[in-house]
């Protein structure tokens, strides 16, 4: 049991020494050797997600009649548009 709570204490503290100053900015407070704390400024990169659509010749495979009794295979092509998603990260 007291591992546990341990465990618990130290996954809660890391937590807590941080504070969001701002738009991907966080203050971080870090011990000192003389029982102080500093504080650091950690700036997050920003990521913007969105999506392209791209249109691609995609093969279509049918039949066409050549005789009574024989169908002959007939190959083309169709145009398909895909949206594929993008990501841009800035640096801080």
């Amino acid at each position: 049991m007291r591992k546990a709570l341990l465990g618990v204490a130290l996954l809660v503290l890391p937590v807590a020494a941080c504070k969001k100053t701002g738009e991907n900015e966080y203050q971080v407070k870090t011990p000192d050797v003389n029982v102080s704390t500093d504080s650091h400024t950690v700036r997050t990169p920003d990521v913007d997600v969105g999506t392209k659509t791209d249109t691609i010749n995609t093969p279509v495979v049918g039949t066409k009649k050549d005789t009574v009794v024989i169908d002959k295979p007939v190959v083309g092509t169709k145009q398909t548009e895909v949206k594929t998603p993008t990501v841009k990260v800035t640096k801080p």
